[in-house]
């Protein structure tokens, strides 16, 4: 099961607390909206809403007014700009930054603490502010959350092993590894969404370890090298390892793709029963290789179907049914002549 964070969301005070993205804020007023929220990762500075035009000001973000917003207002007079601001402020903004070390006009400090909406500062010019701040949202409004399974990397695809504890989703990655590929994370996957695609990794504490009953936790990295671990990789195929049932249903032509949605993403996902006999590592092997296929346009199930229909609307054709081949047509007896004295 996904364990998943909540809507993503960046209350106001950590741009303030930010010391990474250097965004040099200083608050200026309003500290009673610093519980705020942004949820978007995208920077609006207010131009045309300053007119009184506001239909396109998005409530939960960050306003940047810069050198021509606060020109602007100073060109208005005072009952002006409180009754424009007002019309702003209606919009339920997230905060207001002002670039360039500027002095904020009398109206907008006012407003601002009036309706507890943070008003921070920095020397930053618009430009270069807009740029960080944006680079430090996207990292904080990053989708995560955890899950329990292996992800492995099977010819530069990221396969994604689930099923429950026990079905052997460890030992599959064990010798997937020994056969040249790769681990990513094993029993705990930590997940971000970054720009629509989802990563996994490790998480630090077992990062490059794995659980093999019967022997304990093994370093993969120290048993196998550098080359048999990677520290994180975007996820392109779910596996789900499930028991064996003899009434249970599988899809045995591979027709309809289905998918897992894990953090917003659908990805492709296939379920595959695990019995005594079978070859797991294999197949996990040929669903990644089948998966690249699919990438460059080349779906087998789809393309024998495509032959299959075109046979059976042939005039006259008839066409073995699937799975089973024509019966070879019979050999002539050779004939013998008999050796005459």
């Amino acid at each position: 099961m996904i364990s998943t964070s909540t809507t993503p969301a960046c209350p106001i005070r950590r741009l303030l607390e930010d010391a990474r993205y250097d965004l040099k804020l200083e608050l200026v007023a309003g500290a009673q909206g610093l519980d705020r929220r942004i949820t978007s990762a995208r920077i609006q500075k207010p131009g045309l809403a300053l007119t009184g035009f506001t239909e396109h000001l998005h409530p939960e973000r960050l306003q940047v007014f810069g050198n021509t917003e606060v020109s602007y207002l100073r060109t208005l007079s005072r009952e002006q700009q409180v009754t424009v601001l007002q019309k702003v402020f209606e919009s339920n903004l997230a905060a207001v930054v002002v670039t360039k070390g500027l002095d904020v006009p009398g109206p907008l400090l006012e407003g601002c603490e009036r309706t507890h909406l943070a008003l921070m500062r920095t020397p930053l010019v618009s430009s270069a502010f807009i740029s960080q701040v944006q680079a430090f949202l996207e990292e904080a409004l990053t989708a995560s959350g955890t899950l329990h399974g292996v992800l492995v990397d099977v010819f530069g695809v990221g396969v994604l092993l689930l099923g429950k504890s026990g079905i052997g989703k460890s030992e599959i990655a064990l010798d997937l590894v020994m056969r040249g590929h790769r681990l990513v994370a094993d029993d705990v996957v930590n997940l971000v969404r970054k720009q629509g695609d989802v990563y996994g990794h490790g998480n630090e504490m077992i990062q490059h370890h794995m659980e093999i009953r019967g022997l304990g936790i093994l370093n993969v990295k120290d048993l196998f090298g550098v080359a048999a671990v990677r520290d994180r990789k975007k996820i392109e195929l779910v596996i789900e390892l499930v028991e064996w049932a003899p009434t249970a249903e599988y899809d045995r032509l591979g027709l309809e793709q289905e998918s897992m949605n894990i953090l917003g993403a659908e990805l492709p996902h296939a379920v595959v029963p695990v019995r005594p006999g079978r070859n797991m590592t294999t197949i996990v092997e040929v669903a990644a290789r089948n998966h690249l296929l699919k990438l460059r346009g080349h779906h087998s199930a789809q393309e024998f179907a495509e032959r299959l229909s075109r046979a059976i609307a042939r005039p006259g054709g008839k066409t073995p049914s699937p799975g089973r081949a024509a019966a070879p047509a019979p050999r002539p007896t050779p004939q013998y002549e008999e050796d005459v004295e």
